[in-house]
């Protein structure tokens, strides 16, 4: 799984956008059950080991990650409080102070779990070149573009890459839907 391709879908699941069909593997027809075989047979049999086991597919991995990045940013910074709760009736200096300690909190998990740079070095407002050929996933052109690359125009953002991603990997039978657990006190 490309750490990039999983946040970018965890991203895209997040806002209500559409996964590209060739991301999902196809699923293969359901078998009929084995008949039940004598008992001498099955005590020959040795116990399944752990590489036996199905791998899961591209898609269940995608959103495993991305269920995972959520619940860190969740446990974090509260993010998903904060977009879900209306700020609607709430002051600039009070979204203000929560902003600040939701940003501390999802920086400190980037940190931690992702190397990330820029797409494009360089600093933004400077002029950069686009080559011919340029992967339209990594560059996004605004504006009207005349003919046929290169390109010249005005860096506005370098862009973010993963290098590295280091999400835990949780153990089996845990719930990945959850992305917080309820708090009850006694």
């Amino acid at each position: 799984m490309h750490p990039w391709l999983a946040f970018l879908c965890f991203w895209k699941v997040l806002f209500g956008k559409k996964l590209p069909a060739d991301l999902f593997e196809p699923v293969a027809p359901a078998l009929p059950a084995p008949k039940p075989e004598p008992e001498r047979a099955r005590e020959r049999e040795p116990e399944p080991r752990p590489a036996d086991k199905p791998k899961p597919s591209a898609a269940a991995q995608h959103r495993e990650g991305a269920l995972a990045l959520l619940a860190i940013l969740q446990r974090e910074a509260r993010f998903v409080d904060f977009v879900r709760d209306s700020v609607d009736g709430a002051s600039d200096a009070d979204i203000g102070a929560v902003a600040r300690e939701i940003h501390r909190g999802c920086r400190k998990v980037i940190d931690q779990y992702l190397t990330m740079e820029p797409v494009m070095p360089g600093d933004e407002g400077t002029a950069v070149t686009v080559p011919k050929g340029f992967d339209p996933a990594e560059v996004r052109l605004s504006g009207e573009a005349k003919g046929e690359a290169p390109y010249r125009g005005t860096l506005r953002h370098h862009g973010w890459r993963v290098v590295d991603a280091k999400l835990p990997v949780l153990a089996d039978g845990v719930d990945r839907t959850v992305i917080a657990p309820a708090e009850v006190e006694l």
